[in-house]
């Protein structure tokens, strides 16, 4: 139990390095993803910098056309022909608002407003608004000082630099309205002031949406470069874990053998010890059932003689389990020693009226295997399944060729009874030495089974439901190593 625990803690720590590498990705993407969204704000600043530059010096070139235009298509043909300047006379209106708007035609002006020096306004685009006084504050007085002044007004908020709800984007600028002096660069005196309002909704629009594609682009990037480390990070805990345990069942397969290995010593020379003086009890009890004559005396030299033949068959099974096992693998068919296992058990299983089902499915198939050893493990097998159906039942044996993980032909041998199973805190321990759930036996059977099985390569598994039977299922390699290591028999 001690050493399940330490393995399962031992497996764990192994894939806990992938674990931090999973941390380590998120916290790095995540990073990653707040300085592309800081960098993409501080660009669409940049850009939105750039762009207000732009329309300023656009209105400022718009006021500079507007300006020579109104006064040399309206201003003085108007004092020439009328002697004044009334923007309250249709006529008037009429002839500047027709200036005005050829020179913005095509441009991406939304509204002029012209205003005099005490603020009314003169002119406007928008005709109802005419000779209202508006408060422009320091925007107007620094235009009359001949400074260009520009205000954004939005109907948006910005978050890092992106919009949060939709709305509309005004630039307005402020620039002097002077009076023109012909065949001379510089400016008259300031006349009024233009108020120049340029609609920027749709370039801050387009502004917006590169941000948004930059964003997104590199979330979804982000995305899939963590769920691409995230899978290979699972998939590593995954095969580090398999081979982890892997290693760790075969620390417990090699600690099982040292200690098997040390016991089965053991075995076998207490067994020697015992053997002989079991045989001089023997001989001596056979010896004297001959020469007496009394049944009493006759009696009682059989019972001896009884029990130490029975001794004697649990000395040899011990020794069975201690001594190394040798292969001398040959070529047969594993059905050949199922039919000489099964003619063995046949009167057996008539006694107790068990039926036998046979399944094979291998053909003429072979494999390299020791006969005699794979004769003794079946023996083992179909013993225990019949025992467990002493009140009848049906015992089926089936063959098969299947593959190994590795992609190896394997032989598949399923012996399945219908008797009263194994207990659930049993199955565990039914391959360990000396355990039983019967009053009579060594419980040595099914590890000789495993020894047997382990030293041809192959595995061993049980499945059983209590009260329902149980299956062994064997799968033995269809050849061997061709080189063998022969170990000297135990005396």
């Amino acid at each position: 139990m001690i050493r399940s625990i330490r393995t399962k803690k031992k497996v764990l720590e192994s894939v806990k390095p992938f674990q931090l590498v999973k941390y380590l990705a998120l916290s790095s993407l995540m990073v990653i993803l707040v300085c592309t969204i800081v960098l993409s704000g501080f660009i669409s600043q940049k850009a939105k910098a750039i762009l207000l530059t732009k329309s300023e010096q656009y209105a400022l070139l718009v006021a500079e056309n507007l300006n020579h235009q109104v006064f040399f298509q309206f201003t003085v043909p108007t004092l020439i022909a009328d002697g004044e300047i009334r923007l309250s006379r249709e006529s008037q209106y009429e002839r500047l608002d027709k200036v005005v708007r050829n020179t913005i035609h095509g441009l991406a002006v939304a509204r002029v407003n012209i205003y005099d020096q005490q603020g009314i306004l003169t002119y406007s685009t928008n005709k109802e608004t005419i000779g209202s006084k508006g408060d422009l504050g320091d925007p107007f007085t620094r235009a009359l000082n001949e400074e260009s002044v520009s205000v954004l007004s939005a109907d948006e908020n910005d978050f890092f630099g992106f919009a949060l709800k939709g709305g509309s984007r005004r630039l307005t600028t402020y620039l002097p309205m002077w009076e023109e002096r012909p065949l001379s660069w510089r400016k008259g005196k300031v006349l009024g002031v233009f108020e120049i309002t340029q609609d920027i909704s749709h370039d801050y629009e387009i502004i917006h949406r590169f941000q948004w594609i930059v964003a997104l682009s590199f979330l979804l990037f982000v995305g899939i470069l963590f769920v691409t480390i995230l899978f290979i990070a699972r998939r590593a805990e995954r095969i580090i874990a398999a081979r982890a345990k892997e290693r760790y069942k075969l620390e417990e397969q090699l600690y099982q053998s040292e200690r098997l290995a040390a016991l089965g010593e053991m075995i076998a020379g207490v067994s020697h010890e015992i053997r002989n003086p079991l045989g001089i009890i023997r001989s001596t009890a056979e010896f004297l059932s001959c020469r007496t004559k009394e049944e009493k005396l006759k009696k009682f030299s059989s019972i001896i003689v009884e029990e130490s033949t029975r001794l004697n068959d649990i000395l040899t099974e011990f020794l069975d389990f201690a001594r190394p096992k040798t292969l001398r693998p040959a070529r047969c068919r594993i059905e050949d020693i199922l039919d000489r296992n099964l003619f063995i058990m046949e009167a057996e299983c008539q006694r107790l009226g068990i039926m036998v089902q046979k399944c094979y499915q291998t053909g003429d198939c072979t494999l390299e295997a020791d006969q005699d050893m794979l004769y003794r493990a079946f023996v083992n097998i179909l013993a225990n399944s019949v025992q467990a159906m002493p009140e009848g039942g049906t015992l089926t044996i089936q063959t098969a060729i299947t593959n190994g993980r590795d992609g190896t032909s394997l032989m598949e041998i399923q012996v399945q009874d219908t008797g009263t199973g194994i207990p659930k805190e049993a199955m565990k321990k039914i391959f360990n030495p000396f355990f039983t759930t019967r009053e009579k036996g060594t419980g040595l059977g099914l590890a000789i089974v495993q020894t047997i099985i382990d030293n041809h390569g192959g595995d061993i598994e049980v499945a059983s439901t209590e009260g329902k039977g149980a299956t062994f299922i064997i799968k033995l390699p269809l050849t061997q190593p061709e080189t063998e290591t022969e170990e000297e028999p135990v005396e």
